[in-house]
């Protein structure tokens, strides 16, 4: 919590604590489930959702990623369900960009993440730098021509379980620096990409399906959200790729 509370006599102070404990338990996040915070790991603080300076691990571009044999169990544990409508949508209600300090929000954040010698002017605005794109393997040196793609895209995310949520947790669900839900790819590929399932849309650069797959299985199954058959059958195989 924010403030200490300076508490007086043992009745009451016996009292605060039981208070304190029942904040902090978490739910699994089904379909219908509406939980009252982010999942502890994605960030808490609804000003700075999913916060930290997580880093890719070798090979990755994106941090947070499980293993091939991980993402495998999990993908097997996710909840197959048909798609929910898109009632009530919008992009609004998965607030972003968040300010993420420094006068930085997390647009700014990510590109300094995914890029190579960026340097940013006074306002944290990237003026210069290289990024590979992972979908296409483009080399791109101009940051306008970059978009952050949200891994699983809000709308999907709507449809598969965040349509119950709290605003808090659409805000860190949209600004998520830690697992691996937001990457710097060309605009032609985000906006090819759109809002479509890997069953749907899949990435030009095969050689990128592995770390798709594992990315897209992580959020799913970080934030408790479901999977069609025809999804999770291409998840699958784009899994299959990484012993290839």
């Amino acid at each position: 919590m924010g403030r200490q509370i300076r508490v007086r006599g043992t009745a009451l102070a016996a009292s605060v604590l039981l208070a304190v404990a029942g904040c902090s338990g978490t739910g699994t996040t089904g379909k219908d489930a509406k939980p009252s915070a982010p999942p502890a790991s994605v960030g808490t603080s609804p000003s700075v959702p999913g916060a930290g300076d997580a880093k890719p691990a070798a090979g990755d571009v994106l941090p947070g990623m499980v293993g091939e044999q991980e993402a495998r169990t999990r993908l097997t544990a996710l909840k197959v369900a048909q798609p929910g409508t898109m009632a009530g949508y919008s992009r609004a209600k998965f607030t972003h960009w968040a300010e993420q300090g420094s006068k930085c929000d997390t647009r700014e954040v990510v590109l300094k993440r995914d890029g190579k010698d960026v340097t940013q002017d006074s306002e944290c605005k990237a003026v210069s730098g290289t990024w590979t794109s992972l979908y296409d393997g483009v080399v791109v040196t101009e940051a306008s021509k970059m978009d952050i793609d949200h891994m699983v895209p809000l709308a999907e995310g709507w449809r598969s379980g965040a349509a119950g949520w709290d605003a808090a947790r659409r805000k860190a669900f949209a600004n998520d620096l830690t697992h691996p839900q937001l990457l710097s790819v060309t605009a032609a590929t985000n906006r090819s990409k759109g809002d479509q399932s890997p069953d749907l849309w899949q990435p030009p650069d095969k050689s990128s399906w592995c770390q798709y797959g594992r990315a897209w299985t992580t959020v799913k199954s970080t934030y408790g959200l479901t999977v069609t058959e025809p999804e999770k059958k291409m998840l699958s195989t784009m899994l299959d790729s990484c012993a290839a």
